[in-house]
């Protein structure tokens, strides 16, 4: 049998914006775009969603007045992307993202279950191609968090960029963020 060519549709930003202000998607939709492709995101369990939250009670304690701790906003990172990470941490507040959406995170926090390997491999390139020099995995598989920093070059990579170091952290551990040098988070309060 000869081999069929699939041949797929790169999105813009813009165009996906349109798309949601046209009512295309229902609200609740688990889409968001990624690299230029419309991504399906995984079901919420219970102990994912008590993750997220746990997540950002930390990350708002941690960082206070003057962030804005995004539970699953979208981020305009380029023109073919617009990821909604489980957590972010944006200056400001939202009244200074009311006619944009962020682009500039100083963090953002992935909670993983089934798409561990996606949020690893995938949207860490991503991330790392923007140049976010924080990113968190909540690996609820292992109970640990995974700190991915250094993005660097990589071509074998999915965006042709990676994180240089990932170090994993058990619960007894304590993280400070990159933006917050001397504030550290316990791993503890980031797991459900």
């Amino acid at each position: 049998m000869g081999r069929v060519e699939v041949k797929t549709r790169r999105w813009k930003r813009v165009e996906y914006e349109r798309l949601i202000e046209g009512g295309f998607f229902r609200p609740g939709d688990p889409v968001e775009l990624v690299g230029g492709q419309l991504i399906v995101a995984e079901p919420q369990g219970s102990s994912h969603f008590a993750a997220i939250r746990a997540a950002e009670e930390a990350l708002r304690a941690a960082f206070g007045p003057g962030w804005e701790v995004r539970g699953q906003g979208p981020l305009a990172l380029d023109d073919e992307s617009e990821p909604e990470p489980d957590v972010a941490v944006v200056p400001g507040n939202f009244r200074d993202y009311v006619t944009g959406h962020p682009s500039r995170p100083v963090l953002v926090v992935e909670v993983s279950e089934s798409s561990l390997a996606l949020d690893r491999e995938h949207k860490g390139s991503l991330y790392a191609h923007v140049g976010l020099a924080d990113y968190w995995i909540v690996n609820l598989i292992d109970r640990v968090l995974e700190v991915h920093r250094e993005p660097a070059p990589d071509p074998a990579a999915s965006f042709g960029w990676r994180y240089r170091s990932v170090q994993a952290f058990g619960r007894e551990a304590s993280v400070a963020p990159l933006a917050l040098p001397d504030t550290p988070v316990r791993v503890v309060d980031l797991l459900p």
